[in-house]
């Protein structure tokens, strides 16, 4: 793994910090590329940095949260007809660049997970640090997680939140978000943070909230987010050109995970069979190589002035001329939520 040493830009006032920046812009190599993607335009970090990165240059932004497309409406203004924004899920992008006029793109980037305006608003519910309803829809339509939490079955939840988050007591967890909804719904993010506390213990040294686990889970079921990622990747294969730039920064392994495996099965780091026992299946042409060697991990003084940023870590690849495979099932596996044994789930 690569971690940085060097300084990171300053932060320019936006409400939300894009996490590796310098080494986001490094990777897409954007000097004389012609049409780039911010594939979760958020506040704009990225976007505002790839405008500058070359006066010629034309930007794409897609958000499936509305406030975020309202809120970029000065950044269009400034860019003078260098900036379209679209409203939509980065799963789709390759359509949004079609619906926009250009048939290939240049360069991708996706910032995956929830943005830090996004979990500042308290009436957005994302996040237990601030009392909110419980709702955590980044298009603010479709199931709440208010709902998951008081219609769903507790084995359903029990899996959601082991699964995307990786919580050891998920049974526990969602044993007493039953107990305490017979009592009423469920409606706030306090009262589930203290649900949850009830019956998880975090080591008060380490910082973190015992409901962390629980609420990314339901985050991520709520959003669809791994799906979403998978999408995206595969979209953003076939909308690329040849020698075109994928750069995606994920935040916590279950993202990393599918990211690394894509990657690796798309540039041909998969594991393929030995020359004493060769594949009888012939391996898929590469439609990418890779950028980067490993995660590219934030620096101290990054994680020091953004503490969000710790947990990042970005891949990027570079698009070959080869024809964009089938998608690969064995990724999609990845974001979907196996098949109960019985065991997927600690007391």
């Amino acid at each position: 793994m690569k971690r940085v040493r060097e300084a990171r830009p300053a932060n320019d006032g936006a409400p939300h910090v894009p996490v590796l920046l310098a080494e986001v812009l490094a990777a897409l190599d954007l000097p004389g590329r012609t049409l780039a993607v911010d594939g979760t335009f958020g506040a704009g970090g990225y976007t505002r940095a790839m405008l500058g990165a070359d006066p010629a240059i034309q930007v794409l932004g897609i958000d499936r949260d509305p406030g975020a497309i309202a809120g970029g409406a000065p950044l269009v203004a400034s860019a003078h007809g260098r900036l379209t924004l679209v409203p939509g899920r980065f799963g789709g992008l390759d359509a949004c660049v079609r619906e926009a006029g250009r048939a290939q793109a240049d360069a991708v980037v996706l910032d995956i997970g929830v943005s830090s305006m996004q979990i500042d608003q308290a009436e957005r519910g994302f996040s237990f640090r601030h009392d909110g309803p419980l709702d955590m829809r980044m298009e603010r339509a479709g199931r709440s997680a208010a709902d998951i939490v008081n219609d769903a079955e507790e084995a359903d939840l029990a899996d959601i939140i082991y699964h995307y988050g990786e919580e050891r007591r998920s049974r526990a967890v969602a044993r007493a978000i039953v107990e305490a909804r017979r009592k009423g719904r469920i409606e706030t993010t306090a009262a589930l943070a203290e649900v949850v506390a009830s019956v998880v213990w975090a080591d008060p040294a380490s910082g973190i909230n015992p409901a962390t686990r629980t609420f990314q889970g339901l985050r991520i079921a709520v959003n669809d987010e791994l799906g979403e990622l998978v999408q995206a990747l595969h979209a953003a294969e076939r909308i690329l050109r040849p020698g075109g730039r994928l750069a995606v920064v994920t935040f916590h392994s279950l993202e990393d995970r599918i990211v690394k495996q894509f990657f690796s099965a798309r540039s041909g780091r998969a594991a393929q069979g030995s020359r004493h026992l060769p594949s009888l299946v012939a391996p898929a042409p590469r439609s990418f190589t890779a950028v980067t060697k490993g995660p590219v991990l934030p620096s101290d003084s990054e994680t020091f002035a953004n503490p969000r940023a710790r947990s990042a870590k970005l891949r990027a690849v570079e698009r070959t001329d080869a024809p964009a495979p089938a998608p690969l099932a064995a990724i999609e596996t990845l974001a979907a939520l196996p098949e109960r044994t019985g065991r997927s789930a600690r007391r």
